[in-house]
């Protein structure tokens, strides 16, 4: 049984989304791996869900980035679907369940920063990032602890790479080649898809950090060659 399924019998069984649902997976979690992992999964699907809400209106390409991105069983599919659904109906409780996750994961920055990149992607599917997204993911990076200039590299990934590759890699304009080198080598390190499962995150969530990863190569592949081939 993966992730999805756990999280989907447990939808099931409560009969209601919301905090019902998450104080039941919290109580699964502490068993083990997977019931932590479903906590994880009915956040961003909450998460998610809302924030494709924070402009007034859920589009169709918004909902279908989520289920492009997260592969669904189908015998789990329908709970997951009515969780996204109740959970879109309005904006109001995001917070709540940004500090749950919080909760789950304390400290863990890498997994917030994670679950932003997950948000981001779902907020550009329809090739456009709203004010009203932007102020709530914000929000969420808020509570996460992630300062404004992560937030804004973090942003910079879900951006094409062509506009400002500097920022998808964080460096300023007139660094070094080797600095920019240095830079890109950590950043494919510390966002390997692998060390993401390693961190308890679904391995559900595994093309999230693939996505990621290719929007820092390419970030890297746009600047000039002679900025940063030297140090290559």
């Amino acid at each position: 049984m993966n992730v999805w399924q756990t999280l989907g019998q447990v939808i099931q069984s409560v009969g209601a989304a919301g905090a019902d649902v998450f104080e039941r997976l919290r109580s699964v979690a502490g068993g083990g791996q997977k019931g932590r992992e479903a906590a994880f999964s009915m956040a961003v699907v909450a998460l998610a869900a809302k924030m494709a809400k924070a402009d007034g209106v859920v589009t169709m390409s918004e909902a279908a980035s989520f289920w492009r991105h997260f592969d669904v069983p189908g015998d789990a599919h329908r709970p997951i679907r009515r969780l996204f659904e109740l959970a879109q109906r309005d904006v109001a409780g995001f917070e709540a369940y940004a500090h749950k996750i919080v909760r789950l994961f304390p400290e863990d920055d890498d997994v917030f920063e994670d679950i932003l990149d997950i948000l981001f992607a779902i907020a550009a599917a329809d090739g456009v990032i709203h004010e009203a997204e932007t102020a709530f993911l914000e929000r969420v990076a808020e509570i996460f602890g992630i300062d404004p200039v992560r937030f804004n590299r973090i942003r910079a990934r879900h951006l094409a790479p062509r506009d400002d590759p500097y920022a998808v890699l964080g460096v300023p304009r007139d660094a070094d080649p080797e600095t920019i080198t240095r830079r890109y080598r950590q950043l494919v390190a510390e966002h390997h898809p692998d060390r993401l499962v390693a961190r308890g995150v679904p391995e559900d969530f595994v093309r999230v950090a693939t996505d990621r990863l290719a929007a820092i190569n390419a970030a890297y592949e746009a600047i000039p060659r002679n900025t940063h081939r030297r140090g290559a």
